[in-house]
C-alpha cells in the first residue's frame, strides 16, 4: 500500500512539474540571454547602427526603441526637478526632498515612456522580438554562429516535441 502511495505521489509530482514547465515555457526566451557561460562583450552604438542598417524588419523597430529612451529620460529629469523643487519649496526637509525627487523621477520616466509609446507608435512594434533579434545578431557576429543553424535546431527540437506529444496521445487512445 505504501509503495502504491509513493508511486502515485511520484507520478503526481512529475505531472505537476510538467504542467508548470509548460506554463513557464515563455522563460525559454530568456535562457538564451541569461544562461551564457561566457557573457557577450559589450556593444557600442556603431554595432547597433550596423544592425539597424542590416535588418529591414527589426532594424527600424530597434531604432524607434532607442529613440524612445530619450523621452523617458527627459520625463524623469522633468519629474524629478518639478516634484523635488515643490517639495523643497514647501517642506525643506532633506529626506522629503530626496523621496519626492525619486518619486518624481519615477513618475516622469513612466509618463515619458508612455508619451514615446504613442508618439513613436511603439504599440505596433514587437519590442521583445526586436531586442532579442539584435542579441541573436550580436551573438552571431561575435561568436560566429549562423542564424540558419539555430533555426534548423529549433525546428528539429519542435518537431521532436510534436512527435513525442503525438506518441503520448496515441498511447492514451489505443
Amino acid at each position: 500500500m505504501a509503495e502504491n502511495l509513493l508511486g502515485f505521489l511520484q507520478r503526481h509530482f512529475e505531472d505537476v512539474k510538467e504542467h508548470w514547465k509548460r506554463n513557464f515555457a515563455f522563460l525559454d526566451f530568456y535562457k538564451k540571454t541569461l544562461g551564457w557561460e561566457n557573457p557577450l562583450p559589450k556593444w557600442i552604438d556603431a554595432d547597433v547602427e550596423e544592425f539597424i542598417a542590416s535588418d529591414p524588419v527589426y532594424g527600424p523597430q530597434l531604432k524607434a526603441l532607442r529613440e524612445a529612451r530619450k523621452y523617458a529620460i527627459v520625463g524623469a529629469f522633468v519629474g524629478a526637478a518639478h516634484l523635488g523643487g515643490i517639495s523643497f519649496k514647501y517642506s525643506k526637509s532633506p529626506h522629503g526632498v530626496v523621496l519626492a525627487t525619486g518619486f518624481g523621477a519615477l513618475c516622469g520616466g513612466v509618463f515619458g515612456a508612455e508619451v514615446a509609446e504613442h508618439v513613436k507608435q511603439l504599440y505596433k512594434v514587437d519590442k521583445h522580438g526586436a531586442n532579442l533579434r539584435f542579441l541573436y545578431w550580436w551573438e552571431d557576429k561575435v561568436r560566429g554562429d549562423s542564424l540558419e543553424t539555430r533555426l534548423v535546431f529549433e525546428l528539429t527540437r519542435n518537431q521532436l516535441e510534436i512527435l513525442e506529444l503525438n506518441h503520448d496521445t496515441r498511447f492514451l487512445f489505443s
